[in-house]
């Protein structure tokens, strides 16, 4: 048997991976063999999994927490599985999902059952990912809807905005003459003259 190693993935710099370290850490893996990428999981092109994969041989064995960690897109997972269990040699384990572990059933059963398991999986967690993005698009729909502002608060308009509106829809002085009289940059004049036509 060669080495053991682990792969772990949160999508941002802010999350946290103290789930997936506590999942792994019964399992004695070597802190140098514990790849960590904070990023998000739409490809592969991410620096800790591809130095990761550069460093495995045959017959090494890769911990995953849940299959999601992999990787997000169900076409790229399935390529990325056959580059590491056909071309690499290697086992994998997905602790989630004891049936997604490659050391058992190695006859052609256990490979079809393997397969089938994974792309069923791999197809869940990117319907998943598609689902989640289409939740947060109706729930800021919804949002606006009932008035809720997305950002920062707007300043509040210059005492002299209205004049100096009023004037530059009068065509007596330009935009840039308008912002510059309320202190602000062209394109907030713009923008707030808008607001206000509305």
């Amino acid at each position: 048997m060669g080495n053991v190693y682990a792969y772990v993935r949160v999508s941002t710099q802010e999350q946290n991976e103290d789930r997936q370290m506590l999942a792994l850490s019964e399992l004695g893996i070597a802190k140098e063999n514990i790849y960590i990428d904070k990023q998000s999981g739409k490809d592969f092109n991410r620096p800790k999994y591809r130095q990761m994969v550069k460093n495995l041989k045959e017959n090494d064995l890769l911990y995953i927490k849940s299959i999601d960690r992999l990787g997000r897109n169900y076409e790229d997972i399935l390529e990325q599985w056959r580059v590491l269990t056909k071309e690499k040699k290697i086992d994998i384990v997905v602790l989630d999902m004891p049936l997604l572990d490659t050391r058992r059933g190695k006859d052609l059963m256990g490979t079809f059952l393997s397969d089938t398991v994974l792309q069923v999986l791999s197809f869940v967690a990117e319907n998943e990912r598609k689902n989640i993005r289409e939740r947060q698009k109706e729930g800021i729909e919804a949002a606006k809807v009932k008035g809720t502002q997305f950002g920062r608060p707007g300043k509040p308009l210059p005492d002299n905005f209205k004049q100096a509106y009023k004037k530059w829809r009068a065509n007596e002085i330009t935009g840039k003459e308008a912002a510059e009289q309320c202190d602000m940059p062209l394109s907030s004049f713009y923008r707030k003259a808008r607001r206000m036509e509305e």
